[in-house]
């Protein structure tokens, strides 16, 4: 259920049909998990705004008002999420950017309440055949296009399935269609490196600098399906969801969730 939404600052403003973000899918979105009023992490996606604005070369929005529009979409909620979209607004009929482009800014709260019982439930993931294309100039940024991870969303319909793993085309294993991904191997982490496709997640960030504070080795790089075989643990991050253990791979691998997730998930709780 939508709580309230913001075009601009204006609630039930509207969007121009020349937006550049409808048109063309020219901006940047994050989506963050809200507490009692409050965006949790606001820093950090604030952060990876910013390098989108900056890999996109285009103006980052005023961050009092980003702050002061998740504010107010965010009145009377307790658990929520919300949604900021910002493009590079409305502009002619052509690739090239304007030179002084004006921005929208569309900030939109949701209602969620998610249970402990629900949140530790070990997932249901499948292997998707959707491949993400490599460009090193868009991989990290949360930029609104995201026609594969809607094609590989289209393969998870059946109801036991509860996420997606994705590949790139070199055979690469990435990330879930909306979550980061970690392994356990020998008592350590391993993720892969968001180098030239994936997202690199604010959740994904949480976890690397908890590790680093409780001591744990960490290996960030190229891994396969061969590697994730070999796990002894898997689990998602995602900014909303925080950590969510993987149960069944399905056609490779059932893990049973074991010490490394519930230190992590008892650490990040207290953070």
């Amino acid at each position: 259920m939508i709580g309230r939404r913001l075009v601009n600052g204006v609630e039930g403003g509207t969007i121009s049909a020349d937006d550049r973000g409808l048109q063309y899918g020219d901006g940047l979105f994050e989506t963050m998990a809200a507490l009692n009023g409050k965006v949790r992490r606001l820093d950090m996606h604030l952060a990876r705004l910013a390098e989108g604005c900056h890999r996109l070369r285009m103006p980052m929005p005023s961050s009092d008002q980003i702050e002061s529009d998740c504010a107010r979409v965010l009145e009377g909620l307790g658990s929520a999420v919300v949604k900021l979209v910002v493009t590079r607004g409305p502009g002619p009929r052509s690739y090239m950017p304007p030179a002084q482009p004006t921005l929208t800014r569309i900030v939109v709260s949701t209602a969620q309440q998610v249970s402990e019982v629900e949140s530790g439930r070990p997932l249901n993931v499948r292997i998707c055949e959707t491949r993400l294309g490599r460009n090193p100039r868009l991989a990290g940024i949360k930029h609104i296009n995201r026609l594969e991870q809607v094609l590989a969303g289209a393969e998870l319909r059946e109801p036991l399935v509860d996420e997606g793993l994705m590949r790139s085309t070199d055979d690469r294993l990435v990330c879930a269609t909306a979550a980061n991904l970690f392994m356990v191997h020998a008592g350590r982490l391993l993720t892969p490196q968001i180098s030239d496709c994936g997202v690199s997640g604010v959740m994904r960030e949480s976890v690397l600098r908890l590790a680093a504070q409780l001591g744990l080795e960490v290996e960030i790089g190229d891994f396969t399906l061969a590697d994730l075989e070999r796990a002894d643990e898997f689990f998602l991050t995602n900014a909303v969801r925080g950590i969510r253990p993987v149960g069944h791979v399905e056609g490779l691998k059932t893990f049973v969730p074991g010490p490394m997730i519930a230190r992590l998930r008892e650490a990040l709780e207290t953070r």
